[in-house]
């Protein structure tokens, strides 16, 4: 994983920020969808990696429920970094609270969560009376 993760960060467009950072989400059928972060000078109307890669795997007609897995990597060379709480939302919404999410550093190294772990006391379904 590691190495798909360090290819695709050359295709992050992150000409403002200097910070690529690849995702790959991992269905439980085995299937990869990828996703890098894109930035435009606004901010705001970028994305991030993470929720490029769910959104490719929701757009290919899966589901919540259906995903395993989220790999994270960002350009630092040491430093492992997670994902923002917007991504955490999302990733709230659709993986399971046993979900994986492995955060690598450019380096190889990783830390593995649980969704639970990463997202707790997030906006959910409950939040809205259902």
């Amino acid at each position: 994983m590691k190495d798909k993760l360090l290819n695709l960060l050359n295709n992050s467009y992150s000409v403002y920020s200097h910070f690529p950072v690849a995702a790959i989400v991992v269905t439980k059928d085995g299937k990869e969808f990828n996703g890098v972060n894109v930035e435009d000078a606004s901010y705001r109307a970028g994305s991030c990696a993470e929720r490029v890669a769910i959104f490719n795997a929701i757009t290919a007609g899966y589901k919540k429920g259906d995903f395993k897995e989220l790999n994270l990597m960002t350009s630092d060379e040491h430093h492992i970094g997670t994902p923002c709480g917007t991504c955490r939302q999302m990733i709230f919404e659709m993986f399971e609270l046993e979900d994986i999410i492995r955060c690598y550093s450019k380096d190889g190294n990783f830390k593995e969560y649980r969704v639970k772990d990463l997202c707790t006391d997030f906006f959910g379904p409950a939040n809205l009376g259902e």
